[in-house]
């Protein structure tokens, strides 16, 4: 028989402090009218990258135990109840990766993006989908797994 799966190991990589202090400061963010206090939050307590005018809608749940990998660019949206993750505690590891979010992103609503993302400037990616790999700029994905919709949203198809 094997030990424990990592989760419970989840305190030798960061400290308790630091996961109870972030908790509540992401609660108060995922909750908060404000988009000037919640970027605040971000960028002065939790430590994350955030651009000018980077707007977190109600309910947005950043990592609890590694925010500061989080990067999110100007003026990008990510859309309600969407989830950001720069760790994943598996079975017998677990992994962290930096998450960046370019400028002038789209986020639906109810998105997961996962560790070692990189969603490039203008992008849009569709409500409910997983983030498992790079977004290239400009284009628009969306759906679990994964899919191109259109490679250039720049390119507009005549009508």
């Amino acid at each position: 028989m094997e030990g424990p799966n990592s989760l419970w190991q989840v305190y030798k990589t960061i400290s308790r402090f630091k996961a109870v202090r972030n908790f509540i400061f992401i609660q108060i963010s995922r909750y908060a009218p404000s988009l000037p206090l919640k970027r605040w939050i971000y960028r002065r307590v939790l430590g994350m990258k955030v651009g000018e005018h980077a707007s977190f809608a109600l309910m947005v749940m950043v990592d609890v135990f590694f925010p500061e990998k989080i990067e999110v660019g100007d003026n990008t949206i990510i859309g309600y109840n969407s989830t950001i993750l720069t760790h994943e505690y598996l079975i017998k590891e677990y992994r962290l990766g930096r998450v960046k979010i370019g400028s002038h992103v789209m986020i639906g609503a109810n998105t997961t993006i996962l560790p070692g993302v990189t969603i490039g400037d203008h992008a849009i990616v569709g409500a409910g989908s997983v983030v498992h790999k790079d977004v290239a700029p400009y284009s628009f994905v969306a759906g679990n797994p994964l899919r191109v919709i259109r490679e250039d949203v720049r390119k507009t198809e005549p009508e």
